[in-house]
């Protein structure tokens, strides 16, 4: 494991949690199998995230969902010992964009969060999701629920929100770290997906506009 990235990554148990993987054998495994496959070829990141032809569209954001979040934690892995309560007070973006806290349970108001504290909670949240049986069922031929995108939709502008906070405030760290253009196609990668299937407000993606703009136009 030659990759600094990696290494890092690696030695930091704390800082993301257990991959979420696919039952060999499923018919999800095997999707998340084939978007490997086109992302390892090299294929145009844009081609990468097209459904293929043939399957159903809620098993491939499934995947992809349940991929970016482990992705997202891997890359908030790398910052995360200098994202702290006195460096990060407040879950930002740059003085413009500060995003608060709400739940189901402790924090049923939006509630200002040091942003550790609230990539925990996310991080949690999103987990009891994707585990969730009744919104990601694992049996081939369960249907999904009806409100499954509008889920999908609150988990993808949430972690969002983890690249805004890294980009706008930890960038040195992760360009000290040569993990860049590492970092750089993971973002283009969820961002080709979530605009190809309208999976996030536009409104939601203008802390970024003018970096996605350089990037992936």
């Amino acid at each position: 494991m030659s990759n600094p990235f990696l290494k890092q990554v690696f030695n930091k148990d704390k800082t993301f949690r257990p991959k979420r993987k696919f039952e060999p054998g499923t018919q999800r495994f095997e999707l998340h199998k084939r978007a490997q496959a086109s992302l390892n070829a090299g294929l145009d990141l844009r081609l990468a995230v097209q459904l293929p032809p043939g399957e159903d569209l809620n098993d491939w954001v499934a995947v992809h969902v349940v991929d970016f979040f482990n992705r997202v934690n891997l890359v908030y892995g790398t910052v995360s010992d200098g994202c702290t309560e006195q460096s990060c007070p407040v879950m930002s973006g740059g003085p413009k964009y500060e995003y608060r806290w709400q739940d189901e349970r402790e924090f049923r108001k939006p509630t200002a969060l040091p942003a550790p504290k609230y990539m925990d909670l996310l991080m949690d949240w999103i987990e009891a999701q994707i585990n969730n049986e009744d919104l990601f069922p694992t049996n081939v031929g369960t249907p999904f629920p009806k409100n499954f995108l509008q889920v999908v939709k609150k988990i993808l502008s949430r972690l969002f929100r983890v690249f805004v906070h890294v980009y706008i405030h930890h960038f040195d760290r992760i360009a000290q770290m040569g993990s860049e253009a590492h970092v750089n196609t993971c973002y283009k990668h969820f961002y080709y997906f979530v605009r190809e299937f309208s999976l996030i407000d536009p409104k939601e993606l203008e802390p970024l506009k003018e970096m996605t703009t350089r990037m992936c136009h």
